[in-house]
């Protein structure tokens, strides 16, 4: 099937029987096979092993966090987090996830903040997380990308000076936590200058943002004001049958109206 869609990806045809022995030879022969396991994976079992990580993803729900693979390399994840209190209340920070080419026999993922992010944690030269204090190795098939994003989100919530990459921080945060609080602030202040910089990008899923516009993004917001009840206030306000998958007493599927159920006894 050919997609008309030139954000969405078109998966490799599965191979015939031949090539499958071929590949399940291939991962269990000790000669090819390395201590990582990077032959393990083709090209073909990555992509697949990424997209079920993605639904893995979706089903977990993760409040405050957006994440989405690149349209151009499925090894690439473009992410933002959203910091509700303590003491990032407020930032906004994009970030992306870089999958090693072994996933997930290989290393674990890096977390790469796109601007200087003032954090014990966080590397001020490379912009780069310590993942290893959550994750010292990755394990395949209990180890997965949300839980990584879980751990992104809590560090600005929970900072760990176990192994901190960024001195300065974890020193002001363990002598003077007032004038940490004040660095942090300040470049919660800096990011969100930078926010709305970005108008252009190359890959349609890069995350971007725009300032608020009455017109816009008005109608959505009084929506999700009102919620579920004033959603469904909605529907009752339009009228009309509705159709049923099988309604009470038929057995036709997709009935045109509802049978209203009988009070007399069968």
């Amino acid at each position: 099937m050919t997609s008309t869609d030139p954000t969405s990806k078109v998966l490799p045809a599965v191979p015939d029987m031949d090539t499958q022995l071929a590949m399940a030879d291939k991962m269990i022969d000790k000669k090819t096979a390395t201590h990582k396991g990077s032959h393990s994976y083709g090209s073909y079992f990555l992509e697949y092993s990424l997209m079920a990580e993605f639904n893995l993803l979706l089903k977990q729900k993760l409040p405050g966090i957006y994440c989405i693979p690149s349209a151009m390399s499925s090894l690439t994840w473009y992410g933002v987090v959203f910091i509700r209190q303590g003491a990032y209340q407020e930032g906004v920070f994009r970030f992306q996830v870089q999958i090693p080419e072994n996933y997930p026999d290989g290393d674990v993922p890096k977390v790469v903040f796109e601007n200087s992010v003032f954090h014990p944690c966080v590397d001020p030269v490379t912009h780069t997380l310590n993942v290893k204090q959550g994750f010292h190795k990755w394990k395949r098939n209990v180890n997965h990308i949300w839980q990584l994003l879980l751990y992104t989100r809590r560090i600005f919530y929970k900072i760990d000076l176990s192994s901190p990459l960024n001195m300065e921080a974890a020193n002001l945060y363990e002598k003077d936590f007032e004038q940490f609080k004040a660095r942090a602030k300040s470049c919660v202040t800096d990011w969100k200058e930078q926010l709305y910089l970005t108008k252009d990008h190359p890959d349609p899923h890069y995350l971007t943002f725009s300032s608020f516009q009455e017109q816009i993004h008005g109608p959505v917001r009084d929506k999700m004001k009102r919620g579920a009840d004033g959603l469904n206030r909605e529907r009752e306000e339009e009228g009309g049958d509705r159709k049923s998958y099988v309604a009470t007493g038929s057995l036709t599927i997709f009935s045109d109206k509802l049978l209203t159920p009988s009070n007399e006894g069968p």
